[in-house]
């Protein structure tokens, strides 16, 4: 074995030891922060989700006003997301007022929060169709359409389900999925309500999360 391979093998194996070790720091990082973001609302969480995980993210829709919109222009405090249309017969305005009832009930608790309603229908809910909706349900409330793209990549985002079902008029049905999702502005998503969650609950756990945010 000459010399310089032999000065060579210790000087690869410090650097195999250095790079390991920085590997490790930085995924032991990565620990401790998810561990500090999961401890942080521990006692709020009622389901599985974890909030910093891959739900949620950027999006552009148009809102009842006809104007063009970022995630950053609507989750500016806490928010109540929810995906439905306004064709549908029963679960969308049961779900929908129940959300409104729970913005009521956080601001008797001094918390402001936005109800925000996504279409999963855009070639029947236009920004007029979609402003009287919002209008019948809340003041504050929000309501967001836009093209067939923009709409799939934001029920993509938030791992939402959509399926218009056959029809030979425009009185068809569309399949969907029901989960209303919380969404606090410095943490992103945090924690999705089912359909058997109260107004009470989810204005009682909201104001948990933002206790503790």
């Amino acid at each position: 074995m000459s010399r310089s391979l032999g000065l060579l093998i210790p000087l690869f194996a410090v650097g195999l030891l250095s790079l390991s070790l920085f590997i490790f720091w930085v995924l032991k990082s990565d620990q401790i922060n998810l561990a500090v973001g999961a401890n942080r609302f521990a006692e709020c969480r009622t389901s599985n989700a974890f909030g910093g995980s891959n739900i949620g993210g950027e999006f552009e829709l148009v809102n009842q006003a006809g104007q063009v919109v970022t995630d950053k222009d609507i989750f500016k405090e806490p928010t109540i997301l929810y995906f439905g249309y306004t064709f549908c017969p029963d679960i969308c305005p049961l779900d929908v007022y129940r959300n409104s009832e729970a913005v009521e009930l956080l601001e008797a608790k001094k918390i402001s929060a936005t109800p925000v309603f996504v279409s999963i229908d855009p070639e029947r809910d236009t920004p007029e169709v979609i402003d009287d909706f919002v209008k019948y349900h809340h003041p504050k409330m929000i309501g967001l359409t836009g093209s067939k793209d923009q709409v799939k990549h934001i029920s993509k985002a938030y791992k939402t389900y959509y399926k218009a079902q056959q029809s030979n008029d425009d009185l068809y049905l569309v399949d969907h999925s029901t989960l209303t999702y919380l969404i606090l502005p410095e943490y992103g998503f945090v924690e999705f309500f089912r359909r058997d969650k109260s107004a009470e609950e989810i204005a009682n756990i909201t104001a948990c999360f933002v206790r503790n945010s």
